[in-house]
């Protein structure tokens, strides 16, 4: 497998800091600082969240602006992704932000339990945020948490509610939905593949299931989400101390598998995004 590994970072979710880690960046400046030195070490995509000053999580356009004018001013070419999911608002609020076309956006195509609620995406919503990234030319990333949501995605791409080719995200280990298990990963990655032969795929595990989704992932051929959203910690008692240290333990499992990180240019090509600004 020769096909270079795109690192997606996903630096910081909505749990607040009290109860997480003290590295996760909270404040736009931290947040911009802190995917600097994921970019550096070989992330060449992030995953965004804004926070209010009580760390609240929030969808709020003006936060999501300066966070990203300052990716793109330390991070040159980096594919910014902005998350449209459920704990940053309501309905429509989630996607109050696209209008500021970032690369690419988080899109769920289905409904399912989490650990204490139900992560609600109904179809007119669903129909809703994926009319917003056609609108703004986004490319959106599908964040599967069973098969449905795949088949979802297909039906919506030969709709033209998503324009092709799909990037999918299998989402593994979140507590009452997919659990990790290698057979059904392999089923989603042929299953995509036989939906959407032109289908890019990451593998995102949460905790200790990180790692390995990160090495089933660069062996199936996919690409690797990583960061401190979805893994605070490096084992069961050490605090992992950064995002650019969890990006440095993918980067060096690709060398285990005969990869090696996307540069930049490389990623946009392998998502089909067009190239970075000039």
């Amino acid at each position: 497998m020769t096909t270079p590994c795109i690192i997606t970072v996903a630096i910081t979710g909505s749990v607040p800091r009290k109860k997480d880690n003290p590295a996760v960046p909270i404040s736009v400046d931290e947040q911009i600082e802190s995917t600097q030195q994921a970019f550096e070490a070989g992330a060449t995509l992030v995953h965004l969240h804004v926070r209010n000053d009580d760390e609240s999580p929030t969808s709020d356009p003006a936060r999501f602006g300066r966070l990203l004018e300052g990716i793109r001013a330390r991070c040159p070419g980096m594919i910014t992704q902005i998350s449209t999911g459920g704990r940053s608002g309501a309905g429509r609020e989630r996607g109050a932000m696209l209008g500021l076309a970032p690369d690419m956006a988080s899109l769920a195509t289905g409904s399912v339990n989490f650990p204490t609620r139900v992560y609600d995406n109904p179809p007119d919503l669903v129909d809703w945020l994926a009319s917003e990234m056609l609108r703004y030319r986004i490319k959106p990333e599908v964040e599967a948490f069973d098969l449905s949501m795949i088949f979802q995605a297909a039906a919506m791409q030969r709709a033209g509610k998503i324009a092709g080719p799909l990037h999918v995200q299998f989402v593994m280990g979140v507590k009452n939905a997919m659990p990790v298990d290698r057979e059904v990963l392999e089923f989603y990655v042929r299953t995509l593949g036989r939906l959407d032969p032109a289908a890019t795929w990451t593998g995102a595990g949460i905790g200790r299931d990180q790692v390995t989704l990160a090495r089933w992932s660069l062996e199936l051929g996919g690409h690797c989400r990583t960061g401190l959203e979805d893994n605070v910690r490096l084992d069961k008692s050490t605090l992992a101390p950064s995002n650019a240290a969890l990006v440095e333990q993918v980067v060096a499992l690709c060398g285990e598998y005969g990869r090696r990180p996307a540069t930049v240019t490389e990623a946009r090509q392998l998502l089909s995004l067009p190239p970075a600004p000039s």
